[in-house]
């Protein structure tokens, strides 16, 4: 097996094989490795950081792309998977917010209480919730450190047979953090309608 030498090397950087790894565990080795390497953090830099996210894109690429091919040699007449009422669509990166990943997440999470419940969380990095208004969906927010300012990626997945885009629901929360009052995220923020 012939393999790129970037491919190779992001792998090694995040100290996993490209064989072998999933979609999760570079998400998690990219996590560990921003937890470590963020410009604020004592002995982090903007140049290890950019390494990491780089590495971090390139093998969630190859990983993506390792599982397009086995789809595709499971299916010989090379049909596209229907999607069912319950797929999950992701935007990577979605959107990038001018903040660390501390104050990005407190202000993803008081957005989600606007527009839906939070079930799951691992802050600053992580954030799942059920949305409800105006759309009924399960979303996903990844955050990553990047150079002073979060990029988040957008996971979504419908729980009703309408068809829900994911670049409609990541703008969504685009619009709502807009509506934010960033210099009050400790104090109680209501609703902006």
């Amino acid at each position: 097996m012939v393999r790129n030498r970037a491919i190779d090397a992001a792998f090694s950087k995040l100290g996993l094989s490209p064989v072998t790894a999933s979609k999760d565990d570079v998400i998690a080795a990219r996590r560990r490795l921003a937890r470590e390497l963020h410009p604020d953090r004592a002995g982090g830099d903007l140049s290890s950081m950019a390494e990491v996210n780089r590495a971090g894109d390139i093998a969630l690429a190859h990983v993506e792309s390792r599982q397009n091919e086995k789809h595709s040699d499971e299916r010989p007449n090379r049909e596209q998977p229907k999607r069912g009422p319950q797929s999950v669509q992701r935007d990577h990166p979605s959107f990038t917010i001018d903040v660390l990943p501390v104050e990005a997440w407190e202000a993803l999470r008081i957005v989600t209480t606007w527009i839906g419940e939070l079930i799951d969380e691992d802050p600053p990095y992580l954030l799942e919730a059920r949305l409800e208004v105006p759309y009924s969906a399960w979303c996903r927010l990844e955050l990553v450190p990047d150079a002073g300012s979060t990029t988040v990626t957008v996971s979504v997945m419908r729980e009703s047979a309408l068809a829900i885009d994911v670049e409609v629901i990541r703008d969504l929360w685009i619009d709502q953090l807009n509506q934010l009052d960033w210099q009050n995220l400790d104090g109680d923020q209501q609703r902006p309608w």
